[in-house]
This record gives structure tokens, C-alpha cells and sequence, in this order.
């Protein structure tokens, strides 16, 4: 594959706007776009579909390959290893139950936003630092370059495992449901951004989001260990709560600064400004501020975190059920050792567990 596009543009790098700009500018040009869409309707839809997506059969083919990749991969470090390793720490039954699904995600997400930092920070690409740079010289069916076309594969085929994890493998929480929206949403984001040719902005889109589920996992991990074996160890205390507040900081910097004024001016502004009949435009900037309702709603979990931890000085995580099921939880997963110690079970009273969790889905 080439590697030029979306390398090339203007020298000067356009200041980054706030949010005023974004709501004034970006509402005028949203307006003045949906006036002159008058041929707008399913049969120019059909035909811009059918003109301007590229993607193969080998490529759907290697996302299917690559999501059941994610998913056997994911058993078997959590059988193998993060399994033996909370039973080696002597992690408290509920959190046990839990761990293997956090180590798990800390090393996804680690490895994920570190190749889209690569990309944008130690390749020739100014996407960060010059966001309008993401459709310079954009062209429908353009070459995708193969560092970034390696990039959705990860991401697109790990959100397509996603939605059945988070079903069938993740411990439920109160936002899970929202969660399977976003991985829709997010999987939406990626096909059609690859199959359109906004890739550029998609790597931009990734490493703004990535970075706070390293640090959210990370903390997570840090709750679970702080109380092993019978003690408390204050360095896993202390990580926890400096991973809090950095998690609570960089969600606001990078979701809610940053993603809005960077990714949706240069979608809603620039776009039309480098590509004046760019294709799916609407749709695109759509789903984008569907992310960003989600990243606001997300938020509302994190204020109310930080009054509870300002309260109790206990960093938990708020979206957990309460602790009748965190009891609940402990003695399904109690009963399953000692029910495999004795080397039998009672098929009748078994509930559908994940990582020893009981989940009652409630979609």
C-alpha cells in the first residue's frame, strides 16, 4: 500500500479553536451544507455508497479472522495466566472474579495507544498538531497506508470481539449496556471511516480514547491488589488513587477538550472546507457526536467517583452493582472451586457466570 496520503498540505498550521468557534462555526457550516443538500435522499445515499466505499472480501474476512483471534486469545491468558496470577496473589474472592478481565484490557489498550502514539507523534503525520491535515488531499478510494491500514485491522477486529465480550465474558455493570452501544457505535466509526477513506481521522479519533482505558484498567488492577493475602499494601493503594485522579484529569483533557475541538471542528469545519461535497457527511458527524454524548454521560460516573472517594477516601468503581452482588458474586465463584475440589456439580443450580460473576442482563 502507499504511504503518502494525508502526508502532504499546507505549511501554516491552523490555530485550535474553542468552543464557542465549534458550536458557532460548526452549527453555520452544518446548516448551510443540509440547505444545499436538496437532491439528498435514499437513492443518492445508494449511489455515494456505491461509489465511494472500497473495502475487500479479504479485508471483512481478516476482521471476522482477527475478532475470534481476540476472543481465543483472551481465554487463554485469562486460563493460563491471569487466573493462576490472582490465585498466586490471593486476591479476595470478588476480586478475583474480576482481575482477569482488567489484565486483560491494560494490555489491549497499553499496546493499542501505543502504536497510535507511535503514528501520530514518531511518523511524518501532523494529524495531532494540525487536525484540518486529516483531509488534505483527500481522494475516494485513495490508497490506505499500511501502518495505518495495521492499526484498524487491531482496533476493528478487538471492538467487533468487544461486543461479544461484553455480553458473554465481562463482568456486568450498570453502563454495560451503554458499553455495547459504544462498541457499535465504534465499530461503525472504524468500518465506514476505512471503507470512506477518513483514516486519517480515525487514528486521531483511537488515540484521544485509548489512553483513558489504559489508565482506567490500570487503577483497577491497583483496587484488587491493595487488599491480597490477608493484608493491605499501601504502594498499590497509592498507585490506585494517583491512577484516579490522572484517569479523571485526562478523560476531561482528551475527551472532552481535545476530541471535540480537535476531531468534530475539523469533521463539521474543515472537511467541507478541503472536500466541499465530501461524501456521508451527516453520518459521519452523527456517530461522532454520538461518541461524545457518551463520553459526557461517562463523565457524570466520574464526577460522582470523586465525590465518593472525597467522602469515604476508597477509590471503588461506581459502576459496579452493589455489594449484595459483590457478595453474590464471591460465594458463586467460593462454590465453583469447591464444588470442582469435590469433583462435582449441580447442573441445576447453576447460573451463567463469567469469571466466576453472576450476571443478570438487564438490556
Amino acid at each position: 500500500m502507499g504511504s503518502d496520503g494525508g502526508r502532504a498540505g499546507p505549511v501554516e498550521v491552523e490555530p485550535m479553536p474553542g468552543y464557542w468557534e465549534l458550536l458557532s462555526r460548526g452549527s453555520g457550516v452544518m446548516l448551510g451544507a443540509w440547505r444545499d443538500c436538496g437532491g439528498c435522499g435514499l437513492e443518492l445515499t445508494k449511489q455515494t455508497l456505491l461509489e465511494n466505499a472500497y473495502i475487500t472480501w479479504t479485508e471483512i474476512a481478516l476482521f471476522f479472522f482477527c475478532a475470534f483471534l481476540w476472543t481465543m486469545v483472551r481465554r487463554g491468558l485469562t486460563e493460563s495466566l491471569f487466573k493462576p496470577l490472582a490465585q498466586w496473589c490471593r486476591l479476595l474472592p470478588k476480586d478475583a472474579s474480576k482481575m482477569p478481565e482488567s489484565a486483560w484490557k491494560l494490555v489491549f489498550y497499553t499496546m493499542s495507544w501505543s502504536y497510535s502514539s507511535y503514528l501520530l507523534f514518531f511518523t511524518s503525520y501532523s494529524f495531532f498538531h494540525d487536525p484540518p491535515s486529516v483531509f488534505y488531499n483527500w481522494k475516494s478510494g485513495m490508497t490506505v497506508p499500511t501502518d495505518i491500514a495495521i492499526a484498524y485491522l487491531i482496533q476493528g477486529s478487538f471492538y467487533g470481539h468487544s461486543i461479544y465480550a461484553t455480553i458473554n465474558m465481562d463482568t456486568w455493570r450498570k453502563d454495560s449496556a451503554v458499553m455495547v452501544v459504544h462498541h457499535i457505535i465504534t465499530l461503525a466509526l472504524i468500518c465506514f471511516s476505512y471503507a470512506f477513506r477518513y483514516h486519517n481521522v480515525g487514528i486521531l479519533v483511537l488515540f484521544l480514547h485509548d489512553i483513558n482505558d489504559v489508565q482506567l484498567e490500570f487503577t483497577k488492577l491497583n483496587v484488587y491488589l491493595k487488599s491480597r493475602g490477608g493484608g493491605y499494601y499501601l504502594i498499590n493503594d497509592v498507585l490506585s488513587n494517583m491512577g484516579s485522579v490522572s484517569f479523571s484529569i485526562t478523560w476531561f483533557w482528551f475527551r472532552l477538550y481535545w476530541f471535540p475541538l480537535k476531531v468534530l471542528y475539523a469533521t463539521c469545519v474543515s472537511s467541507i472546507q478541503s472536500v466541499p461535497n465530501i461524501p456521508f457527511y451527516f453520518f459521519f458527524n452523527a456517530l461522532l457526536f454520538a461518541l461524545l454524548l457518551m463520553n459526557i454521560y461517562w463523565f457524570l460516573f466520574i464526577v460522582i467517583f470523586v465525590v465518593k472517594v472525597l467522602k469515604m477516601k476508597e477509590v471503588n468503581d461506581v459502576r459496579e452493582y452493589e455489594d449484595e452482588d459483590g457478595r453474590r458474586s464471591a460465594a458463586v465463584l467460593l462454590k465453583e472451586n469447591s464444588d470442582d475440589d469435590a469433583g462435582h456439580h449441580n447442573s441445576a443450580q447453576r447460573k451463567h457466570t463469567q469469571n466466576g460473576v453472576t450476571k443478570d442482563k438487564r438490556l
